[in-house]
């Protein structure tokens, strides 16, 4: 009796074993179907305009259209100097005084001298033709030697002989670039003392090379920060393209305008670097993950027919996080991200829940 209870417990383990086993075989079934798609997310392309980029480097420089060079129309000698180059300055301020040179002081006393005598020598015409001794003709002349005596000491004053000392002043708020005497200096008559640039008068002078200019026209937008340092950019416009190479730096001048607030974190003479938004063109801008590279060049896979589609693409803009590619897309077309890596063409897919469709 034992032996017959012990041989039905037997029978009845054996046919659960083979009720589990079959019920197995169906899950295996299920996931065989699952595991034979690869599991993926999705985007569509977004037509987008981008703009290809130059580097170019150089330095923050005033404005050459703006700066004013200050120079007396006399010699001199400079007397005091209370200015540096680089140093700021406010409209008014006293930079220079200047001692006039003697030979200014001479002609000065020199004009005084012949306004003197042109003046007592009209009154001894006028006493001489109410006398009847002098015509109306030589009482013209006394009058114009007059004028013309008065006309030369006033050149003479506004030349700055008529003074001790003169002071060279700031013509408004801006900052010394050049500085070209020192204290104790003799200097001619027109000589360059100083030169002074608005304070909101920066540009950016940069360099390229010369088979890349010819990407480059005026009015091009640019991004301009300081080459050394974590400075937040500055928006500029290309301002001027040069036509010939630099025989020093073998490179081609261009310039780039600054905005006012420029002079808050550039300095004059400090090293710029630019990026210029050179050509504008229309591409299908993707996340960078979904385009591929192999040995034929740029692709996408695209999800058609729960299949994975290659796609050849043009990569644009290679640049930042949203790459710009060419190619036959369209706004409805499902980009793989993700998932894409161990795709072959042709291998069936599955889109993860919430990808777009």
């Amino acid at each position: 009796m034992k032996r017959l209870f012990l041989t039905l417990a037997a029978l009845t383990a054996i046919l659960m074993l083979l009720g589990g086993c079959k019920g197995g075989d169906a899950a295996d079934g299920d996931d065989a179907d699952v595991a034979g798609q690869v599991l993926v997310t999705t985007t569509v392309p977004v037509s987008q305009t981008f703009h290809d980029t130059m580097d170019a480097w150089g330095n923050a420089v005033a404005d050459p259209h703006h700066a004013s060079v200050m120079s007396l129309g006399h010699g001199g000698l400079v007397t005091a100097l209370n200015v540096i180059a680089g140093e700021h300055v406010h409209g008014g301020e006293a930079m220079l005084r200047v001692a006039p040179d003697p030979a200014a002081r001479n002609a000065y006393r020199q004009a005084q001298s012949t306004l003197a005598l042109a003046s007592g020598e009209l009154k001894r015409t006028e006493q001489m033709v109410t006398q009847h001794l002098a015509t109306q003709s030589q009482l013209a002349a006394a009058h114009k030697a007059l004028d013309d005596a008065q006309a030369g000491l006033d050149a003479q004053r506004a030349l700055g002989g008529g003074v001790a000392e003169e002071i060279v002043s700031a013509p408004a708020d801006g900052m010394v670039t050049a500085l070209n005497v020192n204290l104790g200096d003799r200097f001619q008559a027109g000589a360059p003392l100083l030169s002074v640039a608005p304070a909101q008068g920066l540009i950016a002078r940069l360099g390229v090379q010369p088979d890349e200019v010819l990407r480059l026209k005026p009015g091009m937008p640019a991004q301009v920060q300081a080459a050394f340092g974590a400075a937040s950019g500055l928006k500029g416009q290309v301002s001027m393209v040069g036509q010939s190479v630099d025989t020093q730096t073998h490179l081609v001048p261009v310039q780039v305008t600054l905005p006012s607030e420029a002079s808050a974190t550039l300095v004059a003479g400090a090293a710029v670097r630019a990026t210029i938004d050179t050509l504008g063109y229309t591409a299908w801008a993707l996340p960078r993950n979904a385009v591929l590279q192999d040995d034929q060049g740029a692709y996408v896979f695209a999800v058609e027919h729960d299949k994975a589609k290659r796609i050849n693409v043009a990569l644009k803009h290679p640049q930042g996080d949203t790459v710009g590619v060419q190619g036959p897309l369209d706004a409805k077309t499902r980009i793989i991200v993700s998932g894409n890596y161990e795709l072959n063409d042709g291998d069936a897919v599955r889109e993860q829940q919430g990808s777009p469709k």
